[in-house]
C-alpha cells in the first residue's frame, strides 16, 4: 500500500480541532505528504419572527453573514495553517458551504483528491452522540476514504 500523501484537516476553530490539525502535520511530515485544511461554511438561514416584530434586516442580511463567516472560516483556517507550517508541511487551505459540516468534509476530500482524513472527537459516548450529532461519527460512517479520530 502507498502511504498516505494528501491528508484533509477539518477545522471548526476548537482546540481539539487544532490538536488534531498538529497530528495531522506531524504525520504529514513523517509520510512527505501535503495537507488541506477545511472549513465548512453553514448556509444562510433567513431570521425567523413574529409577525408583529419590526426588524432592520441590514444587520441580517446574506451577503454580511458570508463576510462574517468568512472572517471566522479565515481565522480558524489561520491556526491549522500555523501549526501545519512549523512542522515544515505543505497547507492549502479552503473554505466551503455545506448543508451539513460532515458532507462538506467529504465533499472536500472527493473534490481535493484526499487519501486520508485527520479530525477530532470529543468522545462524548454513543448517547452525547445520538442527542448532540457528531460530526466525527457521520464523517466515520458516510466516508470511504481513512478516517483518522483524535481525542
Amino acid at each position: 500500500m502507498k502511504a498516505y500523501q494528501h491528508i484533509l484537516v477539518p477545522t471548526d476553530g476548537t482546540p481539539l480541532s487544532l490538536k488534531a490539525a498538529k497530528h495531522a502535520a506531524s504525520l504529514a511530515k513523517d509520510l512527505k505528504a501535503r495537507v488541506t485544511a477545511v472549513y465548512v461554511i453553514p448556509p444562510w438561514t433567513p431570521p425567523v419572527t413574529e409577525e408583529s416584530t419590526i426588524m432592520t434586516t441590514i444587520a441580517f442580511t446574506e451577503e454580511q453573514y458570508r463576510k462574517d463567516m468568512e472572517v471566522v472560516a479565515n481565522k480558524a483556517l489561520g491556526k491549522v495553517a500555523v501549526a501545519v507550517a512549523g512542522s515544515k508541511v505543505k497547507c492549502e487551505t479552503l473554505s466551503i458551504g455545506g448543508e451539513q459540516p460532515w458532507q462538506g468534509i467529504l465533499k472536500a476530500a472527493r473534490t481535493k483528491k484526499c487519501d486520508l482524513i485527520v479530525m477530532g472527537s470529543h468522545g462524548r459516548g454513543a448517547l452525547g452522540s445520538l442527542v448532540l450529532g457528531s460530526e466525527t461519527a457521520k464523517v466515520l460512517s458516510h466516508s470511504k476514504t481513512p478516517v483518522l479520530v483524535c481525542r
